[in-house]
């Protein structure tokens, strides 16, 4: 069997591929099918938090397929509860509801339905260089022209306005606004974090007009930053909030959080058949206990510091800024970085783009220092040769 052709001759054709076949992965490395070794500082578009393969969350999968896989919510289940009861407990204070989903489109989707429902309004205000999804409501806040454009027209009353300036947002929030949408950290938009000024700032203009806060921490929680949610480096209390990537430990699940602002949901008024099924909540709690017990948010923190010093201490003339906050990290450089990404996949990384020109690193939070220096010797090569 031919991956590579098979793929090639029936796939969609909406993705980028790659020319490697990865067949198996564990801890921060991946292998491709000749044997060859790669740290992963992709991480399934930052999936893989705890790793690929994790025993906790392998053992927990193994498990509840034993038992049952699918239970739709009309009907109770103990691994949801148990989920449910988990999550709850990491949110913060006054979430106490979540409508559980697959993906982190959904979550947004599922956001912006509910906040439209509370408030009675319509409008929605995102941030300039934004991510949030590829669904028509997603997508509608999703800032690149290249995701929008095909589409248009997508869903009437959302709005754009630079990221991390408070006036600008200040101005666009009025008494039809539904909800703000922000990320703590724009993830495709360039790895760039937002000021505590800005997001507390627009947190109170919210509170002060009528409209939900909604932070979208689908790349940024469960331990990416340092922190279990980002949100937490600036004491950030949201309305709604948005997660999913590691959350199921490689398993695909969406959750949306409910804070109290939130209006009081009915039955009917939004589903999912596959959300909360007892195969990726079984996951999800084997995930988070994973988590808590290997504290990976600390050692997210100590990695990141770690592995930014060392980014620090390049040398090239290619490199205009290193930025990020935990082990979520873009490297600007004065060119696009495509070749770039190729160049580091055969000196054995893989990372990710954040627009044209960054390179951004997304490694699973259990990375070692040995393998940090790798992925740094990998890019001073790399750099180097292209000078």
């Amino acid at each position: 069997m031919n991956p590579i052709a098979i793929e090639n001759a029936h796939t969609s054709g909406v993705y980028a591929k790659r020319n490697l076949v990865i067949v198996r992965g564990k801890g921060a490395l991946v292998w491709d099918e000749q044997g060859r070794e790669y740290v992963d500082c992709a991480a399934g578009h930052g999936v893989a938090n705890l790793g690929h393969s994790h025993p906790k969350v392998v053992a927990a999968l193994r498990e509840q397929a034993e038992k049952i896989i699918t239970c739709p919510e009309m009907f109770y289940n103990p691994a949801r509860a148990a989920l449910l009861e988990k999550l709850t407990a990491f949110a913060p204070d006054g979430m106490e509801r979540v409508f559980l989903s697959n993906s982190g489109t959904e979550a947004v989707e599922a956001a912006f339905k509910f906040a439209r429902y509370s408030t009675g309004r319509t409008e929605i205000i995102a941030a300039m260089r934004g991510f949030h999804g590829r669904t028509m409501g997603a997508l509608s806040a999703t800032w690149n022209k290249k995701y929008r454009q095909p589409f248009q027209p997508l869903i009437p009353d959302v709005h754009h306005v630079p990221y991390n300036k408070l006036e600008r947002l200040d101005a666009a929030v009025s008494e039809k606004t539904a909800a703000v949408i922000l990320e703590v950290v724009q993830g495709e938009g360039g790895v760039n974090p937002g000021t505590a000024e800005y997001l507390r700032g627009a947190q109170e203009i919210c509170r002060q007009r009528g409209a939900l806060f909604i932070l979208d921490e689908v790349q940024t929680g469960f331990g990416r930053t340092g922190r279990m949610f980002a949100l937490e480096h600036h004491d950030l209390q949201p309305d709604i909030l948005c997660v999913a990537k590691s959350l199921g430990g490689g398993v695909p699940i969406g959750a949306t959080l409910l804070g109290e602002r939130v209006r009081e949901l009915h039955p009917g008024l939004h589903g999912s058949t596959f959300g909360g099924n007892p195969l990726s909540a079984a996951a999800g709690v084997a995930a988070l206990d994973a988590l808590v017990e290997e504290d990976l948010p600390r050692r997210a923190a100590e990695m990141g510091a770690y592995l930014m010093g060392e980014l620090h201490r390049l040398e090239s003339p290619l490199i205009r800024e290193v930025r990020g906050l935990g082990l979520m990290i873009g490297i600007e450089l004065k060119q696009k970085v495509a070749p770039y990404l190729a160049a580091l996949q055969e000196h054995g990384v893989l990372a990710l783009n954040a627009g044209m020109n960054v390179i951004r690193l997304l490694p699973p939070l259990v990375i070692t220092r040995e393998h940090v220096d790798r992925v740094v010797q990998a890019l001073e090569e790399t750099l180097r040769n292209a000078e």
